[in-house]
């Protein structure tokens, strides 16, 4: 079962990184649809999307200027979420140990654009030899060959072992430690969206968002409470400036 588990979360990752199918990679990279899968393989989905859901709200406000990648929220995702929900941890602990994943998926897309310059040049050749079906195996199948390797082989080895060497290394860290853990890992989804609404940058907002903070800290109201309540103010939103569009034309 670990194997399997193993392999689809290799395969999950690549897919999601390899830009294969372009238009869908920012879907199948998402951590909430790794909860998704990953909560339906372990039986218990409500918590593969809580964990999921949470590790997606750090990168939020992510943008990867120029292409380069500030954080690998797929790897984060991908590694985190299995060994939360075999191990039973804690949401907060899971995105504690999401982190340096997604730091580390950084560095395997440096090694991936790095060994991609060495295919450009290879075309080259094939330009002048007027080689089309070498310029496209440089493309498109020689990368693709090697980012599957590179994206699936850490996955699989992180993942087979990981569970049992997280529950290791909870037993033997000191119990501030793991405090610690949580506390930052509470802390971190509520950086990641405070950073999407720096970038909106507009300040008529932020009361919207202290309504639904303190709604659903002190009322009580759930998710699906607050997504209809915000629903119907968007809406209400919305009409108020079409009427006043209106009036400004007349």
């Amino acid at each position: 079962m670990n194997i399997l588990i193993a392999i689809l979360c290799g395969i999950l990752y690549f897919l999601g990184t390899s830009r294969v199918f372009y238009g869908l990679t920012q879907a199948l990279g998402s951590p909430i649809l790794y909860g998704l899968i990953l909560g339906l393989i372990y039986g218990n989905v409500e918590q593969g999307l809580i964990i999921g859901g949470t590790i997606q709200l750090m990168y939020l406000g992510m943008i990867a200027t120029g292409g380069n990648i500030p954080a690998d929220e797929a790897l984060a995702g991908i590694i985190a979420i299995p060994i939360a929900l075999q191990s039973n941890l804690s949401t907060e602990l899971a995105v504690g140990i999401a982190v340096p994943f997604g730091v580390l998926g950084v560095l395997l897309d440096q090694i991936r654009r790095t060994t991609n310059a060495y295919w450009i040049s290879k075309a080259d050749k094939y330009v002048e030899e007027k080689n089309y079906k070498g310029i496209f195996h440089c493309a498109i199948t020689y990368p693709t060959i090697l980012v599957f390797f590179l994206r699936f082989v850490p996955v699989f080895i992180i993942t087979l072992l990981g569970a049992n060497a997280v529950e290791y290394l909870i037993d033997a860290l000191p119990k501030w430690v793991i405090n610690g853990f949580n506390v930052a890992g509470g802390m971190l989804p509520a950086m990641g969206f405070a950073i999407i609404l720096l970038i909106i940058g507009k300040k008529e907002i932020m009361p919207y968002f202290f309504i639904g903070f303190f709604a659903v800290a002190y009322l009580g109201i759930n998710t699906m409470g607050a997504a209809v309540f915000g629903t119907c103010i968007a809406v209400l939103i919305m009409f108020n400036s079409m009427n006043k569009d209106k009036k400004g034309v007349v």
